[in-house]
């Protein structure tokens, strides 16, 4: 059997409580979870779900939406009801 390390690394508190909560309704710990995740890292040699950038932070996404912003501060933006809103 190999030697067991110890790895430090920060979480954001509210991901922390997330997992944790997770892990115990899987009945894990989270060593465990992180144990299984960098085995299956080391096996497949990649990360072993998506990982993307959210497309609404895109440089030309943020541009779109200054320029809307930009036009509304000009008066120039027009609204108008879409037609698939409900009214109740």
């Amino acid at each position: 059997m190999s030697q067991s390390v110890n790895v430090n690394f920060k979480l954001d508190a509210d991901v922390k409580k997330s997992m944790e909560q997770v892990c115990s309704e899987l009945g894990l710990s989270m060593s465990a979870a992180f144990t299984v995740f960098a085995k299956k890292v080391g096996r497949e040699k990649r990360i072993p779900f998506e990982v993307s950038v959210d497309p609404f932070y895109s440089d030309s996404n943020i541009r779109y939406l200054e320029n809307i912003v930009r036009d509304i501060k000009d008066g120039k933006a027009h609204f108008a009801e879409h037609d698939l809103i409900e009214e109740d």
